[in-house]
């Protein structure tokens, strides 16, 4: 692409109408969607437009957010830009980080919770003889995170509760419902 091609379509975005992006647009949602710096030369890539105007872009894009008063600037990181919040939200911030931790799980975690989606409603002596191990503290952790429930009884000798997602199991998955999930066939590694 010739320089004054990209020119062209630099000034060309620049002058869209509203219901279209601008380059400027793009720059921001670039750098918003991305989680590691980007370097002038690769945004200017992306966008399709020179690296000083990629320069002006960010500039006038930190002069709105501080206009705004919003919470996060464009910052130069590690020899590329990357959005950031400001210092004065790192106590919430340092909130969400230690919520995120608690709610990580564990390879087991994941394994009893694949479980119990895909063989619900599960008891938990069916989870055990799958994973070979006992399970109780696992389900019971899976239930603290409000990722599995009790759904009922079985009809069997002692009657053991049976084991379900919950809707929260879809929010953090993504999933409109348990018809989403994928196929085992898809799951399966290829030969």
């Amino acid at each position: 692409m010739t320089e004054e091609h990209v020119e062209e379509q630099s000034n060309l975005s620049e002058t869209k109408s509203s219901d279209e992006p601008t380059a400027e647009s793009v720059v921001e949602a670039v750098l918003f969607a991305s989680d590691e710096p980007l370097r002038e030369a690769r945004l200017a890539d992306i966008v399709g437009t020179r690296v000083t105007q990629v320069r002006q872009h960010i500039k006038s894009l930190n002069e709105k957010y501080e206009a705004n008063k919003n919470a996060f600037r464009i910052e130069q990181v590690a020899g590329g830009y990357q959005m950031m919040t400001l210092s004065p939200y790192n106590h919430w911030l340092k909130k969400l980080l230690r919520v995120r931790d608690e709610s990580k799980l564990s390879p087991a975690a994941l394994e009893t919770l694949a479980l119990i989606a895909y063989k619900q409603p599960i008891i938990r002596a069916d989870i055990e003889s799958v994973r070979g191990v006992a399970a109780s503290e696992m389900i019971r952790s899976l239930m603290y995170k409000g990722l599995v429930k009790i759904v009922g009884r079985a009809e069997v000798l002692g009657r053991p509760m049976l084991y379900g997602t919950t809707k929260k199991f879809l929010e953090v998955f993504g999933l409109n419902s348990l018809k989403d999930l994928p196929k085992i066939e898809e799951l399966k590694r290829p030969d």
